[in-house]
């Protein structure tokens, strides 16, 4: 009698199926049992290639990180922040239940760092000061983060009812969540090109 095969294990498709995971049960859903268990193999069998969980959500957050494009800091600052701003939340938009993972911080994420580097290299090349390129990155971080996380428009019932006698000036809130994707991208943008006008106003003062 063949004995039965046991499926071979890359590090891709081991992220591939935690990613999978997280999107569907969330950050607190991913165990190695119960990836294991996905995978079709013991949970030791895991550990060659991640000894820790910790190890395997940096390479599953370093992998999204890699979608996030900072090479228009080359064509300005204005440029670069707004084209990794978009870049990050559409990466992050693609998973966001990892968003909390990768709120963090960079730890010693190659990936990251690479970014974080780029960025900030790239507004203090355009004469920003050391510590005021750390705050826009940081704030940029904040405004991406927060977009990324959650939807306003569908926290919003469509139910006219419950607006209409007590919250009169919410009179056409139960239509937020029927354009709620509209309504979450065009609110980021207007946070975006407002936050970068300010800057540039900061920067070259009339």
């Amino acid at each position: 009698m063949a004995r039965p095969t046991t499926p071979l294990l890359s590090q891709a498709g081991i992220r591939a199926s935690a990613l999978e995971i997280i999107d569907r049960d969330g950050l607190d859903g991913l165990s190695m049992r119960k990836l294991a268990a996905a995978l079709g193999v013991s949970a030791p069998a895991l550990y060659f290639h991640y000894p820790t969980k910790e190890q395997l959500l940096d390479d599953v957050a370093s992998e999204i990180m890699e979608k996030v494009d900072v090479s228009a800091f080359s064509h300005g600052w204005r440029e670069g922040l707004l084209a990794w701003a978009r870049s990050y939340r559409a990466a992050l938009a693609e998973h966001p239940n990892i968003v909390p993972f990768l709120a963090r911080g960079p730890g010693q994420r190659d990936a990251s760092l690479r970014r974080a580097d780029a960025i900030h290299g790239g507004l203090v090349a355009a004469g920003w000061p050391p510590r005021e390129a750390t705050m826009i990155g940081a704030s940029t971080k904040y405004l991406v983060l927060g977009a990324a996380m959650g939807s306003f428009s569908r926290g919003f019932v469509d139910d006219v009812q419950v607006y209409l006698d007590r919250y009169p000036s919410l009179g056409d809130a139960h239509r937020l969540r029927e354009h709620a994707d509209t309504v979450d991208r065009d609110s980021f943008e207007f946070a975006l090109t407002m936050f970068v006008d300010g800057l540039a106003a900061r920067l070259n003062p009339s």
